[in-house]
């Protein structure tokens, strides 16, 4: 009966996390259609101009006919309008919320690992809620309130995926797999803004919609106390392992880990106690349980400092930057290729917004197939030191897979045709998912999860400073190239090149453990140790 308990609760902390980021953490991301109802909402639209400038017919009229000089020229003013100011706006707008989000990782990163679960899902969900209430309560006077709001419900939307990953700690060998699904549903929650897209074109106010969103807070709260622990979840979960409010047999209810029990008597307990709470451990309880006491683990520097680290970081970067740029340039982008024509470029974002919506099914391929390259391996090995090689071994085809995905991605939306467009959607959305769902499983197999949320952080907030070339690009895109964006995108293929390097390094570094590990094994346990300490001391050791 326990066990069958244990395991709904598992299941209800897994199906409803999927549900928070689907519905929640990735709202930031659909940013294309958020625009398209803020422009019709007139947000800065005293930032367009009109052109009153009169055709050569206009100026060759005979100055003798004032009537008819006037008529003809009134008739023929060329009326356009130019938002292009009204457009920098916005993208000032996303790359201010995009940097803020990336960067704000870091001390989130710590936050998490040093107060718990508890402490950044409250933080989280203070800051979502006030960015809602901001955007619902903004009109066109007050569109500069979409300054503080849009930065903030990014940030705070990060916080329940940051929290949420941890989840797939519960499902033992499947843990990547749910790590990219919940990466996943991160992306797909963009499609939240296309819904926000279509109720306003039904009638719906930006006051109700977003004042619904902010009511549900009030939901996050009974999950945080519920079905989330005050700390973490540790890998693996010891056996009976519980966390959230528990009712004990006396009627008395108490969250789990909350207790002031020495370390001692919760070690003597776990032997007795079926129902026994999450115990109060702090970072540490991120770490591998199953491995020894004496094991060394390697330090937060030399994990920061190691080659790894350094190449992860430009293979997430550059293709960072070349998603933020089309996502933060798709509403321009679709304004000069259609020539101005609302029907096309709202068609265009539903498409786009639509195909986000399939980002929930596309992450979990990454996540199986690392998972299963994983199983294989362990499969002919065994020994916890290959199991370990095994784990970074099945991330080298993955690193590669989605790099080539996003040259892809690159090529096509460099071409300007609005009906290859679509095809740019549905590559850019599969990549996006591999993506960042590949990072984050990257970062757990790949280094200690004691330092998890650090590495985690540390990693968003220095590929942060790489998101802020976007601004430069779009100014080079509206004020050198006239709004056409072709020669930036054939300079982002470039730059995205740089992310095969890292997969290579990877497969590089896994074939020189793989020696150290045959040269150990023809040696004595000493020999062994002194290679694991060499390994921690370049920084490479996990």
């Amino acid at each position: 009966m326990v066990l069958v308990a244990g395991l709904a609760k598992r299941l209800a902390t897994f199906l409803t996390g999927l549900l928070e980021c689907v519905g929640f953490a990735g709202v930031f991301f659909g940013w294309a259609s958020l625009v398209f109802v803020l422009k019709q909402e007139k947000y800065f639209a005293n930032l367009c101009t009109t052109d009153n400038s009169t055709s050569s017919t206009d100026n060759s009229t005979s100055s003798t006919d004032n009537s008819t000089s006037s008529n003809s020229t009134s008739s023929n003013f060329t009326g356009e309008t130019d938002c292009s100011a009204q457009d920098e706006r916005f993208s000032l707008i996303f790359t201010i919320a995009s940097f803020l989000n990336n960067f704000m990782t870091l001390p989130n990163g710590f936050i998490f690992d040093h107060f718990g679960t508890m402490v950044t899902r409250l933080i989280g969900i203070f800051l979502y809620t006030a960015a809602t209430l901001l955007i619902a309560f903004s009109t066109e006077a007050s569109a500069w309130l979409l300054f503080p709001a849009i930065p903030l419900l990014a940030i705070g939307g990060l916080l329940f995926i940051l929290t949420n990953m941890q989840v797939g700690n519960l499902f033992g060998q499947h843990r990547s797999t749910i790590i990219t699904l919940y990466n996943g549903a991160y992306d797909s929650s963009s499609a939240v803004f296309l819904l926000i897209k279509v109720l306003h074109e039904r009638g719906a106010t930006l006051r109700v919609m977003f004042g619904c969103i902010s009511a549900c807070s009030i939901w996050h709260l009974v999950r945080t106390f519920l079905l989330m622990p005050r700390t973490h979840i540790p890998y693996p979960p010891p056996e009976n392992y519980n966390y959230g409010i528990t009712c004990r047999k006396s009627a008395s209810c108490s969250l789990s880990a909350a207790t002031a029990e020495s370390q001692d008597d919760v070690r003597r307990r776990r032997g007795t106690d079926a129902n026994m709470n999450e115990v109060d451990q702090g970072p540490e309880s991120m770490v591998d349980r199953a491995a020894a006491p004496e094991a060394p683990v390697a330090s937060f520097r030399s994990c920061a400092c190691s080659w790894l680290f350094a190449w992860h970081l430009v293979w997430l970067s550059v293709m960072n930057l070349r998603h933020l740029v089309f996502i933060g340039t798709l509403n321009p982008m679709l304004t000069h290729l259609s020539k101005g024509d609302q029907h096309k470029i709202s068609e265009y974002t539903n498409a786009f917004a639509i195909t986000q919506l399939f980002g929930v099914f596309c992450a979990p391929w990454n996540g199986l197939l690392m998972d299963r390259s994983k199983c294989g391996k362990k499969r002919e090995r065994g020994t916890e030191a290959s199991n370990t090689l095994a784990d970074l071994r099945s991330a080298v085809v993955s690193l590669a897979l989605t790099a080539g995905q996003c040259v892809l991605f690159s090529i096509f939306a460099s071409i300007p045709m609005l009906p290859v467009q679509y095809a740019t959607f549905i590559i850019q959305v599969v990549n996006r998912s591999f993506l960042y769902g590949g990072n984050a499983a990257f970062i757990a197999i790949a280094f200690p999860l004691k330092h998890f949320g650090k590495l985690y952080g540390l990693l968003f907030a220095l590929s942060a400073l790489v998101s802020l070339l976007q601004y430069p690009c779009f100014t080079l895109v509206k004020d050198v190239l006239h709004g056409d964006p072709f020669y930036v995108n054939i300079g982002l293929i470039v730059f995205v090149l740089l992310a095969f390097i890292h997969p290579v390094n990877v497969f590089l570094e896994c074939r020189r453990r793989e020696r150290a590990m045959v040269g150990a094994a023809d040696n004595t346990p000493t020999v062994t140790v002194a290679t694991r300490t060499d390994l921690e001391d370049n920084g490479l050791a996990i």
